[in-house]
């Protein structure tokens, strides 16, 4: 069978921590099952929370004091992989019968990473991707993750595989994950603009796959307390737009915008070999005589014991 159904989960983390975001996907596990999805995603960092507008006390050349303690308590509301949150992530794709990819601050000793967990309803936590390279400021507080974390996971919906916000717009890491046979890609993420529609179309039409991107949506930072410009203080700090799209750039469902919701589509995978018809990225529209990438999959160790 080729048709399923496939789900962005549009949410915001809460401010009161991960327990209390927690608490809130689970509550959709009644919408999920209502809406028979087979894989639902959900945003980037949506556990352990995406800190917009938070400078973490630093300047350069200057880290004060209240940055650190910022940072202590942002890690002690990230997760550990696994842990009590990725059990009650199990324990949901079981009651469901939906595969997750959901966006989480992963916990590593005193290191934090930017990652999105892959979850099946018989195996529970089954892969993990760490964001390659945190954008702009992001770095003050997330590590890098490495090749050893680009996985591809069988499910009934098709292959899956998943890029973090603006890892979407790396066309390296694109063209690997293109090259390990993706056929749904997931796009946790926290952009909300128009020109984030633009390449989710274009990462659909460009690797003939569907894509599902689920985006944090967030109150104002007046509502939150938190301190932006005054020109973004009454506006929402991030509003959505969660879609899903086809892979000939179609849009099948949302941009779902300023509220939260289970956005919902059905695809067909058979729809694939039509679509690479005149475009197979990796195969016969590739040019391997003049192009060609070598991908790095060991995982990086700081320090190796051996005995």
């Amino acid at each position: 069978m080729t048709l399923s159904i496939v789900a962005a989960l549009q949410i915001g983390s809460r401010p009161e921590g991960k327990a209390q975001t927690l608490a809130a996907i689970l509550a959709y596990e009644a919408e999920i099952k209502a809406a028979n999805a087979q894989l639902v995603v959900m945003p980037e960092a949506i556990l352990g929370g995406y800190p917009k507008g938070e400078n973490f006390g630093t300047y350069l050349g200057y880290r004060l004091p209240e940055g650190r303690e910022t940072y202590e308590r942002y890690h002690a509301n990230a997760i550990d992989v696994p842990g009590p949150e990725t059990d009650a992530l199990a324990e949901l794709a079981q009651r469901t019968g939906a595969h997750l990819v959901i966006g989480v601050i992963e916990r590593a000793g005193s290191s934090l990473f930017c990652t999105a967990l892959f979850f099946s309803p018989d195996a529970g936590l089954t892969a993990k991707h760490r964001k390659l390279m945190p954008t702009g400021s992001e770095r003050l507080i997330w590590g890098q993750g490495d090749g050893s974390t680009l996985p591809v996971v069988d499910s009934p919906v098709g292959k899956l595989g998943a890029a973090i916000c603006w890892e979407n717009h790396m066309p390296l890491l694109r063209t690997a994950m293109y090259a390990k046979g993706v056929e749904v890609w997931c796009a946790p993420t926290v952009d909300e603009r128009d020109v984030w529609q633009a390449s989710m179309r274009h990462i659909a039409h460009e690797g003939r796959m569907f894509l599902v991107s689920a985006c944090q949506v967030q109150p104002s930072p007046q509502a939150l307390g938190i301190e932006v410009p005054h020109w973004e203080a009454d506006r929402p700090l991030i509003r959505g737009n969660s879609l899903i799209v086809g892979p000939l750039g179609e849009v099948l469902a949302g941009p779902l915008r300023d509220q939260e919701g289970l956005l919902v589509a059905q695809i067909d995978t058979s729809e694939l070999i039509r679509a690479r018809y005149d475009f197979d990225v990796v195969g016969h529209y590739a040019r391997p005589d003049v192009f060609s990438l070598a991908v790095d999959e060991r995982a990086k160790l700081t320090v190796a014991f051996r005995s």
